[in-house]
């Protein structure tokens, strides 16, 4: 199983950080887990192409994680020549937000079909709306998920693939709860999107103070990590997001409280189980 950190970036536009994603690659199924900008292209940079994706899973409905949600649709069915349906997961309000991405593709998907003869059909998408605590698979990737606290944000879910014994807990945006301990406990990798809180707390803006009470913060990653035995920690949706010579310091920082492999690292950095 490998875990490809398909974007790193946050809300916060970086040259170098896509947006919120995830690839998770086992043989020739690949799994996308949230599309924030940028996600297309990175996804070929990591071997893969919507076309090639058995299925995707949402976290939560923040535009910065589906921002690019059209863009995965709409290659997939020009790639697939509308012969293959795109199978997506989320939580309640996903088939709502997926019917208007549609809606808003409609001029497009019209133009496509009227110039080529090969386009009969408009993308074909299904969207399974999610509980916490529901259960299924994607070819033989077995799934979980569990419910995330990301207030004012609901609802928000979180989620662990396993396979041939190894398993990867992606968590999307949250704090420590019983949801996140859930999925990774003793995961091979657990994926959590921090903020550097003791950073952010000196930044002088309403709207950045704002994002203290709904992310889990390095120390907290690292203190959850410790707490359910997962055996790596990978740290992803930085903000503020490091330069490579600022990665020993975050590092270091999950270290004083997880003794475990800590994974830091930029676009398309790849964990594998």
């Amino acid at each position: 199983m490998d875990i490809v950190l398909t974007g790193t970036g946050s809300p916060l536009p970086d040259a170098n950080r896509a947006g919120p994603s995830t690839l998770v690659k086992v043989g020739d199924t690949h799994i996308l887990v949230d599309a924030g900008r940028g996600v297309v292209m990175r996804m070929a940079g990591a071997g893969s192409l919507p076309a090639f994706l058995a299925g995707m899973l949402i976290t939560h409905l923040h535009s910065d994680h589906v921002c690019a949600l059209n863009d995965v649709i709409t290659t997939h069915w020009v790639m697939t020549q509308g012969n293959a349906t795109l199978q997506i997961y989320g939580p309640v309000g996903t088939a709502q937000f997926v019917e208007r991405q549609l809606h808003a593709l409609e001029a497009d998907i019209g133009y496509r079909i009227e110039h080529h003869d090969v386009l009969t059909n408009p993308p074909q998408v299904k969207v399974t709306e999610l509980e916490p605590g529901d259960s299924f698979a994607i070819d033989d990737v077995q799934i979980t998920t569990a419910a995330t606290v990301h207030a004012p944000v609901r609802p928000t879910i979180g989620f662990r693939l396993e396979h041939d014994g190894s398993s990867a807990a992606l968590v999307g945006d949250t704090i420590p709860c019983d949801g996140v301990d859930e999925l990774a406990r003793d995961a091979d990798v657990y994926v959590q999107t921090v903020i550097r809180r003791d950073i952010v707390e000196m930044i002088p803006n309403e709207m950045m103070q704002d994002i203290l009470d709904y992310h889990s913060g390095v120390t907290e990653a690292a203190q959850t990590a410790a707490r359910v035995g997962a055996k790596r920690l990978a740290l992803t949706h930085m903000v503020p997001a490091p330069t490579p010579d600022q990665y020993p310091e975050w590092i270091a920082r999950a270290a004083g409280h997880y003794d475990g492999e800590i994974v830091i690292g930029d676009d398309l950095t790849t964990i594998t189980v």
